[in-house]
């Protein structure tokens, strides 16, 4: 009936209702519900559905009584007022009959017909078990989906930070590929002019072997003539060294002066220090 079916709703939403209650709210204040808790509620529902079971027995067995015995105390009481319209309720009451039948019929029928659907798509019952596992993986899954979000927080804050030190870095890059080329540049013409110089003091000395050893090294090697005829000539090699940044003579480094007892390091130093070269 409808009153049976609005309470099964009544009674559906309202453990539904207690049941999210109990996922979302804190675990101090949901209530605790033990293990004898639930055995002696199952206890009580088991009494309870015995006793409701008994009492339904009773009500059909009443229910078939009246149904028996209504029509023939309501036919007896026509007879005796209208004997007449005896044959037509006795119509009426067979095909009430029939047609009751009818219906107990298509309700048997209906009743089978669900019991092969629920044999072919089988649905398993919600065991005290089973809901204990279905709330731990909801509150698993619960956290996995707030880890996945301050995962993907942080991901988009770190996108945020690679995108500004790449510009950073692009920026840096092209300053560094500027400072690059003005450093070519400036030892380029630094090593044009010492060629110009080199050129110049070769045709003045005895400059007999000159090159770049690198892109900041320039090595001079002089001949000396002896002083002893039949001797070899005494060789004399001066190293410049330049700096790699600014392109100004850094040290100078000889090698046959020794030999020779000449001392030329204080001049040296003076003149790297007024950059004179």
């Amino acid at each position: 009936s409808f009153l049976r079916k609005l309470k099964f709703q009544y009674l559906e939403q309202n453990a539904k209702n207690r049941y999210v209650k109990s996922i979302v709210s804190d675990i101090d204040d949901a209530p605790i519900v033990t293990a004898e808790d639930n055995k002696q509620l199952l206890a009580s529902n088991g009494q309870r559905k015995e006793r409701l079971k008994v009492a339904k027995l009773r009500l059909a067995e009443m229910q078939k009584d009246i149904g028996v015995l209504a029509p023939r105390v309501e036919s007896g009481r026509r007879w005796r007022r209208h004997p007449r319209s005896h044959n037509k309720s006795s119509r009426r009451a067979s095909e009430t009959v029939a047609e009751a039948s009818a219906l107990a019929q298509q309700i048997l029928d209906a009743r089978l017909a669900l019991t092969r659907i629920r044999k072919t798509h089988p649905h398993p019952r919600l065991t005290i078990a089973l809901a204990d596992q279905k709330l731990v993986d909801q509150v698993e899954e619960m956290q996995t989906l707030n880890d996945v979000q301050a995962v993907k927080e942080q991901v988009k804050r770190g996108m945020l930070d690679l995108e500004e030190l790449r510009v950073e870095r692009a920026e840096v890059e092209k300053a560094v590929k500027m400072a690059r080329v003005g450093l070519c540049c400036a030892v380029d013409d630094s090593i044009r002019r010492y060629t110009a110089l080199t050129n110049l003091h070769r045709s003045m000395v005895n400059l007999q072997t000159s090159h770049a050893a690198s892109e900041n090294e320039l090595r001079f090697t002089y001949g000396i003539d002896p002083q002893v005829e039949g001797e070899l000539p005494h060789r004399v090699t001066i190293t410049l060294l330049f700096a790699p940044d600014t392109g100004k003579l850094a040290v100078v480094q000889t090698e046959g002066l020794g030999e020779l007892g000449v001392v030329v390091g204080d001049v040296i130093e003076a003149h790297l220090q007024i950059g004179d070269v």
